[in-house]
């Protein structure tokens, strides 16, 4: 019988924990996704893509996806954008079935996206490639949303005008401090991206719903350069319609100015009673004349109805567009990345 040596429990020696302490895995970099709208913009693409990539290759530090949506385009610009995508795994191509809208090509964009902070932005190098990374700097500082805000433009002056009035008029009109002298070109982080795409009114102005979101904002100011190449695809009607858009989607300062246009046609019928009347009773000898004054109230008071039924029809006519429930947008096909179908 072989004999062990039995140390007592009290002589046996304590328990050694190892405990191995794991390297924190490395953060991914940051993906920034930029949404690019293309309407037309064959002339230009290719130079524009050249500029973003060159400055997106001077921050190795950051990873970068690049969502062109082509609204519809007729002059050959998804041939370019799908060799862009061939060319470089960073481009995807969504491509829509038919012209939807530049607002509604920022919002597939949006849904598309998947970047920790969304760079929204024009493809016609008027809005600098090179400022949207300062964009980035502001928001890795902490802004959840960060506007670009216009300090300069190289348009007409007409433009330019009522650029500055629209915007003016707008603030005041609504209870949104939307930004002024801003337009779609922005950043948002991925959580307010995340909220704003669960907006899905169809008329849609959304450089109003972003500043409506709240969140920590924050502006760049740069100077806007002249349109590359081609003409610009917002003409004087498309720019009425989105004013339009923007005053009836954050305000009801319309339907009130109906109500007061009311009150002033109410007191000038007053005030022309009151002077017919005097004219009967102190001076007889002076005929008004009938025929005159009467046309002229009616082509008054006919031109304000016209006008106050036109606004009463743009908000029912929202409300119609609402309720039909259709889709926002149909895509005909996503091409690059791990998109294509």
């Amino acid at each position: 019988m072989t004999q062990q040596d039995i140390r007592p429990p009290s002589a046996a020696p304590a328990p050694v924990t190892l405990v191995t302490v794991e390297p924190e895995p490395e953060r991914g970099r940051p993906l920034i996704s930029y949404v690019l709208p293309v309407y037309n913009e064959r002339d230009g693409i290719t130079a524009f893509h050249t500029e973003l990539t060159a400055a997106l290759d001077s921050r190795p530090e950051l990873d970068f996806e690049l969502v062109y949506v082509n609204d519809g385009s007729t002059d050959g610009s998804l041939e370019l954008l799908k060799g862009l995508a061939e060319r470089d795994g960073r481009v995807r191509v969504v491509d829509f079935a038919r012209n939807f809208g530049h607002q509604l090509a920022i919002t597939a964009g949006l849904d598309l996206a998947r970047g920790d902070a969304v760079i929204v932005m024009d493809t016609d190098l008027q809005d600098p490639p090179k400022v949207s990374l300062e964009l980035v700097d502001a928001w890795r500082e902490g802004a959840e949303i960060v506007h670009a805000r216009r300090r300069s433009r190289q348009d007409s002056a007409f433009k330019r005008a009522t650029a500055h009035l629209y915007y003016r008029v707008l603030r005041s009109s609504t209870d949104v401090d939307i930004p002024l002298d801003t337009g779609d070109f922005r950043l948002l982080d991925r959580r307010v991206a995340e909220e704003l795409r669960r907006y899905r009114e169809r008329s849609r102005f959304v450089r109003g719903i972003v500043a409506s979101m709240g969140y920590r904002q924050t502006e760049v100011a740069f100077d806007r350069d002249e349109r590359f190449a081609g003409e610009t695809k917002y003409p004087l009607r498309k720019m009425a319609r989105l004013a339009i858009d923007g005053v009836t989607s954050f305000s009801t300062a319309p339907l009130k100015m109906i109500t007061r246009l009311g009150f002033v046609v109410l007191a000038l019928s007053l005030l022309g009673i009151l002077y017919a009347l005097a004219m009967k009773f102190f001076r007889p000898e002076i005929t008004v004349s009938g025929w005159t004054m009467l046309m002229c109230v009616v082509l008054f008071l006919g031109g304000t109805q016209m006008l106050s039924l036109g606004v009463i029809g743009a908000y029912i006519g929202r409300i119609y567009s609402e309720a039909q429930g259709r889709p926002l947008y149909l895509v005909r096909e996503v091409v690059g990345g791990d998109g294509d179908h």
